[in-house]
């Protein structure tokens, strides 16, 4: 399908976390759209590539896999850099990149929280700043938070820290590079089934699962497709699913009632596991 661009369909679409779950789902979906593609992740991602010539609609279309960390400042810039010189400016630029650590603060070291808080939240802000000096008026860039960008969740102390922290980024730079004519949104999904959230099912903590379960999972394609609806639309918060927009709106206007629902669904799961 093609998604209701607010102006042209981007021509160039550059993807941080572009080797798996949302961020390769993301490059699925704009290869579709005639778009040059660069994804850039901690390891070289030629399955995608692969998988996204399977998906080309224009003979000249170009799909390029850089080694990039985001929390690497320098080497980020370095291989965005290079990105540009290969196929050109980005019109859309997605940080999708991020990991999760879900740990009771109490038993977390302070290195575990750095760690995420230094992916999550600084590779957001050296995205941007790698991007920035390439972005032209009518760009657009988008940042991936979470639903725990909005709300808390037992044991997602550093996630939630993080990813609080993307969407405050995201609110600044909306003000800021509007000036520029570069339009800013920000991702706040639920629990999406991508392989980062599978492994850390395998060992979640019951507590954390039982309040997870009240805004429910989506599955990618459905996930991404939502998403990217919005982002042609040029939304700044955007929340995919029913459920997670419903939480979002229950902590904005009524958290008093949600801190009691939450601390109720944590007694009985405590007593449970007592």
């Amino acid at each position: 399908m093609s998604f209701p661009w607010r102006s042209s369909k981007p021509r160039c679409v550059f993807i941080s976390g572009g080797g798996s779950g949302i961020g390769e789902e993301f490059a699925v979906r704009l290869a579709q759209e005639g778009a040059n593609i660069a994804i850039f992740n901690r390891k070289l991602a030629p399955q995608v590539i692969a998988r996204l010539r399977q998906h080309v609609v224009r003979a000249d279309q170009r799909f390029e896999s850089y080694t990039a960390d985001v929390s690497d400042e320098a080497g980020l810039k370095a291989a965005i850099n290079q990105a540009v010189a290969d196929i050109g400016a980005p019109d859309l630029a997605i940080n999708s990149a991020g990991i999760q650590l879900a740990s009771p603060f109490a038993t977390a070291s302070s290195a575990d929280f750095d760690r995420v808080i230094q992916v999550n939240l600084g590779g957001s802000r050296n995205f941007a700043a790698a991007v920035l000096p390439h972005l032209r008026p009518g760009a657009h860039l988008v940042l991936v938070a979470s639903l725990a960008g909005l709300a808390g969740n037992f044991a997602y102390t550093a996630y939630c820290a993080s990813k609080h922290g993307v969407v405050g980024l995201a609110k600044v730079l909306r003000i800021e590079l509007k000036l520029m004519g570069i339009d800013v949104s920000v991702c706040c999904p639920g629990e999406v089934e991508t392989p980062m959230v599978a492994n850390e099912r395998a060992s979640i903590h019951p507590i954390t699962d039982a309040l997870r379960s009240f805004a429910g999972a989506l599955q990618v394609e459905p996930a991404c497709e939502e998403m990217l609806r919005d982002v042609a639309r040029r939304k700044f918060e955007i929340i995919p699913g029913f459920k997670p927009r419903l939480v979002a709106f229950l902590f904005r206007h009524v958290p008093g009632l949600m801190n009691k629902n939450i601390d109720s669904t944590v007694a009985r799961a405590a007593k449970s596991l007592r």
